[in-house]
């Protein structure tokens, strides 16, 4: 058994790593800018659609799962990502574009992400933040090592035909991947008695997509999360401009921080997934969110030198990667197992919303000061949120706990 749980690990990592790729979309900008004479910023778009519909995919991909299993469902959209990219070789329009590399692309691979993370977690309940941070690392590795990949094929032949490339190496990363992986199946949960045998720890409820809509936290989750992807995401976007704008850095030294990011991106998934399982996982959030604010409230704020602009985006790459590795396995302990697909694909729309938030609030504020104040306010009220909120249900069961025990001396003396 523990060996066919970590050759599902592994047929994961594979999967996660083609899936990865997509986040080099930002070398294709300028190639395909001088190749057809569009605007930079309208073939950029390109990616803002590939992420909005990677998160509308997974509202839905537990409910495709069901119906077509988990192993069809990853190859079918590992076929479908790669030919998205293959037919994307031959595009000669920006509609053609937003079509294929955007919609379709996203869409597949939003469908096998959120499905085979949450398969993963499911093999191991019991080290969820770790299970979750190899996996999530994996994404991250795919897109550090495809940086160079892919690079190299748009200067070895060009910008169209590396997508053909790229859609091929893919398709043979995702399906061959989904061969190593197994479905796993979760009975509904119930309580367990611990191991004293006096005390009863009542195990979290499966709670369906609509239960869980009903619950508070379920909207607390989402603001949380939505905060988390917004300060990333923007980062990741706008971090070579703030180097040359703000840091008074060259170009070529600035565009290293978009490495840089990558690298402290996969390092925080890794360390923080881990960390989760030992600390818990709304205090790695919180700390996640401390660091955050005080790191964009520096880039805004404080004249910054070399240093102090590569230590704030390090910090806050490495704690974007932590906080989308912890959240998997946070939803999974709010809301059971049984449902993971589909509840985290709800709460996973925070992602969404996050990539274009960043964005549009720094258009209507004109520039990067106003709007690294407004996510250090976002960070500031998460923070509070995530230092709250308490799993559904638990005082209310921790109430009910207290008046067994009032009513049963004899076990409160045992």
């Amino acid at each position: 058994m523990k060996m066919n749980r970590w050759l599902i690990v592994l047929g994961t990592i594979i999967v996660q790593m083609g899936l990865g790729t997509i986040y080099t979309w930002s070398l294709f900008n300028q190639p395909l800018s001088d190749r057809f004479g569009w605007d930079v910023s309208s073939v950029a778009i390109t990616f803002s659609i590939t992420s909005f519909a990677l998160a509308f995919a997974t509202l839905f991909a537990g409910r495709l799962q069901e119906r077509w299993g988990l192993r069809r469902l990853i190859r079918v959209a590992g076929v479908v990502l790669g030919l998205g990219l293959v037919l994307s070789s031959q595009v000669s329009s920006l509609t053609l574009l937003y079509i294929l590399a955007g919609f379709v692309v996203g869409f597949a691979d939003g469908t096998a992400y959120i499905t085979s993370l949450s398969n993963l977690i499911k093999w191991f309940p019991e080290r969820k933040g770790l299970i979750s941070g190899i996996s999530v690392g994996a994404f991250g590795t795919g897109s550090l090592l495809f940086k160079y990949v892919n690079s190299a094929l748009i200067g070895a032949v060009g910008p169209a035909q590396a997508f053909m490339y790229w859609g091929i190496i893919v398709l043979v990363l995702i399906v061959g991947g989904s061969f190593l992986i197994r479905e796993a199946v979760v009975r509904e949960q119930a309580p367990a008695s611990s191991t004293e045998g006096v005390k009863k720890q009542e195990a979290p409820h499966d709670y369906t997509v609509k239960e869980m809509l009903r619950t508070k936290e379920a909207y607390m989750l989402f603001v949380i999360f939505f905060t988390a992807c917004m300060s990333g995401l923007y980062l990741i976007g706008i971090v070579k401009d703030i180097g040359v704008q703000l840091a008074g850095l060259n170009v070529a030294t600035a565009a290293n921080a978009v490495a840089m990011v990558a690298i402290f991106n996969t390092a925080g998934r890794i360390i923080l997934g881990a960390l989760s399982d030992k600390v818990g996982r709304m205090k790695v959030i919180a700390g996640a969110l401390l660091v955050t604010a005080v790191a964009v409230m520096t880039l805004s704020l404080v004249p910054l030198s070399f240093g102090i602009f590569f230590a704030c985006v390090a910090a806050i790459a490495f704690c974007f990667g932590g906080n989308i590795t912890v959240f998997p396995a946070i939803v999974a302990d709010y809301f059971g197992l049984k449902n993971q697909s589909k509840n985290y694909g709800v709460i996973y729309q925070g992602f969404g919303f996050g990539a274009l938030a960043g964005s549009f609030i720094s258009a209507l504020l004109g520039g990067f000061h106003l709007t690294f104040i407004v996510i250090a306010v976002l960070c500031a009220v998460s923070l509070l949120l995530a230092l709250i909120i308490t799993p559904p249900g638990q005082g209310r069961r921790t109430r009910q706990r207290e008046q067994q025990m009032n009513l049963n001396p004899s076990s409160r003396a045992s």
